[in-house]
């Protein structure tokens, strides 16, 4: 079973990362600890998160708002009784209402189970949820990382965290994925709370470095 992160362990896992890295000591001292980031193993969670794929989280919580009116629970067997109409109404696109519907038939038919991904490791995870169309990397990462709490995922896929990874560490314009992958091997076995660190110090101050301001 992979290893996860509670309540009780994320602070001292961000002790853990200030003290092997001083940028992220700067950013706790300057903005505290981010956030305990969290949300439930459910369909609704996916949902939000396939929402939220290449659209501002405003956005993407206005399309769950509408669909929590309109259905009150969002579960499987509730949103395929909607029409393409109704779907549309809840702000979601016709590609984001295929991929919902996807889901959901995935679940209802027993492809895919929530409650055995609680003891199954990332890749396995990973291989299940990115055979249904419209879900990709950055979305298995995102749900893994905040409704199982697994410790160690770094959302390479995310704009935030890339450009979060370049400010702190004062890197040019053009340096690589594969570069800030490397980088990131030092945040092992904790890349899950170093990308919180990273959201933390993104939302907080996003055109200065707490090298600068230090």
């Amino acid at each position: 079973m992979p290893q996860q992160f509670t309540h009780a362990t994320y602070y001292s896992i961000c002790d853990e990362l200030a003290a092997i890295d001083t940028d992220f000591n700067n950013v706790i001292k300057l903005y505290g600890y981010p956030p305990f980031w969290s949300r439930p193993n459910t369909y609704e969670s996916l949902v939000h998160i396939i929402l939220e794929q290449q659209v501002s989280l405003a956005s993407a919580l206005s399309a769950l708002n509408k669909l929590r009116e309109r259905v009150q629970e969002i579960t499987p067997a509730r949103i395929l009784l909607l029409t393409d109409t109704e779907m549309r109404e809840c702000y979601c696109s016709r590609q984001k209402t295929a991929y919902i519907r996807y889901l959901a038939e995935a679940i209802i038919s027993g492809q895919i189970d929530l409650e055995v991904f609680k003891q199954m490791e990332d890749e396995e995870i990973r291989r299940q949820l990115t055979a249904l169309k419209g879900i990709g990397n950055w979305t298995v990462d995102v749900y893994v990382m905040f409704a199982l709490q697994h410790t160690d995922v770094l959302p390479i896929g995310d704009l935030a965290i890339v450009n979060a990874i370049k400010r702190l560490k004062d890197l040019p314009k053009e340096t690589t994925k594969e570069e800030l992958i490397t980088i990131a091997e030092d945040w092992k076995p904790y890349r899950t709370v170093a990308s919180m660190l990273l959201w933390h110090y993104y939302l907080a101050s996003p055109k200065s470095s707490p090298k600068e301001r230090a």
